[in-house]
């Protein structure tokens, strides 16, 4: 039996945690800079070393765990990278080796672990590589990460994964990129859901079926402003700002009105009859909004959880706003339990059937291309 003993960093309220441990893997503690995230892990029976990463050193996680370097079978995370995000507006930076990530690297380098598992938003994939003058470069910023871990001697591959194709709720894009120091053949974790399937079990999971029976019962919860209510009232389940009365749109827009982009959170008002949108750290900013499909209120903090597949025993620390904004951060439970059983594969060399047959396997070779397209080894 293969040893999974393993180190998370940037752990946030666990849900990447929780879905490795749920496939199989030892996450034998967490780091985070923020108290809340600490608090929330310690509470839930998982020690976490709460500090900033750039004052940690490899030394103060091995010995926490009781490892040497190139013991540690996985180091997990996702360094932040708020620039790169496709919700609001795209800076970049100027050098991701300037950043947090660089940390995330350093880990790496001195602890050597058999993978490591990076993700983070996917705008990452695209994002323009800044001079020092805020130029664009002919580089982006994945070369740059890229050629971090090339040095490292890691196999990698990568590439932008939904959630929703994991049996996750919702609609979520994550960038993922994957680490093997031994060159084994890893590769992204293929999908298990599909908006069309003949079994009920392998189609997309909707917000029905995650939270319709909280309805009634959603627990602590934000609260929308009196004027978002008073044009949320008007908008139908599945609708959002465009269903409002011509008449009363600029007034209900405000300044927003006259801007560009598809604006489709404003005023949102969610379905039950499809999976989420992606969950936010605020269901109740003015361009985000994730207004319960059948209530005048935002999605509880419960429901925000079922949505990112926590268990309902999970327990959240800190203000009302620290959680909408720990749950909204984490990586979805069924995504991080499928990477999990994709490295678990892996390492035991089950991950593949070989056969010499290759004649009406089409359809699982284009699922496999539709995921590895960016992939790099």
């Amino acid at each position: 039996m293969v040893s999974t003993k393993s180190i998370s960093l940037f752990s946030g309220a666990m849900g990447l945690d929780l879905g490795l441990i749920q496939a199989g893997i030892d996450i034998q503690i967490g780091q985070d800079f923020e108290p809340s995230c600490i608090e929330t892990m310690r509470v839930n029976g998982h020690p976490g070393i709460l500090g900033d990463i750039r004052k940690l050193s490899s030394g103060d996680l091995l010995s926490a765990v009781g490892m040497k370097p190139g013991e540690p079978f996985l180091i997990c995370g996702g360094p932040p990278c708020q620039p790169f995000s496709t919700a609001g507006k795209r800076l970049g930076i100027n050098d991701p080796r300037g950043s947090l990530f660089l940390d995330f690297v350093r880990m790496i380098e001195e602890i050597r672990p058999r993978f490591f598992v990076m993700e983070n938003v996917k705008g990452l994939m695209s994002s323009p590589l800044k001079d020092s003058k805020g130029q664009d470069t002919k580089k982006k910023v994945l070369d740059v990460i890229l050629e971090e871990f090339n040095s490292l001697g890691y196999k990698t591959v990568y590439g932008v994964l939904d959630a929703v194709n994991y049996g996750v709720p919702q609609f979520r894009e994550r960038f993922l990129l994957v680490g093997s120091r031994d060159n084994e053949p890893i590769f992204l974790p293929v999908p298990t859901h599909f908006h069309i399937h003949q079994n009920e079990a392998y189609r997309w999971r909707t917000l029905k079926w995650a939270i319709q029976d909280l309805e009634d019962s959603c627990g602590e919860c934000a609260e929308f402003s009196g004027s978002r209510l008073k044009y949320l009232r008007m908008v139908p389940e599945g609708g959002n700002w465009k269903s409002l009365p011509p008449v009363i749109l600029k007034e209900a827009m405000g300044g927003a009105y006259a801007s560009g982009g598809g604006k489709v959170g404003f005023y949102r008002r969610l379905a039950y009859s499809q999976p989420s949108p992606t969950v936010v750290t605020s269901p109740v900013q003015k361009a985000t909004m994730m207004c319960h499909p059948r209530q005048d209120r935002p999605l509880s903090v419960a429901e925000y959880a079922r949505l990112q597949q926590f268990p309902d025993d999970w327990i959240f620390t800190g203000t009302t706003a620290e959680k909408y904004r720990q749950i909204g951060n984490a990586v979805p439970v069924g995504l991080a339990k499928a990477i999990g059983e994709m490295l678990i594969a892996v390492a035991e060399g089950q991950a593949e059937i070989v056969v010499k047959r290759t004649r009406g396997t089409g359809v699982h070779e284009k699922i496999q291309n539709a995921i590895q397209m960016g992939g790099h080894g």
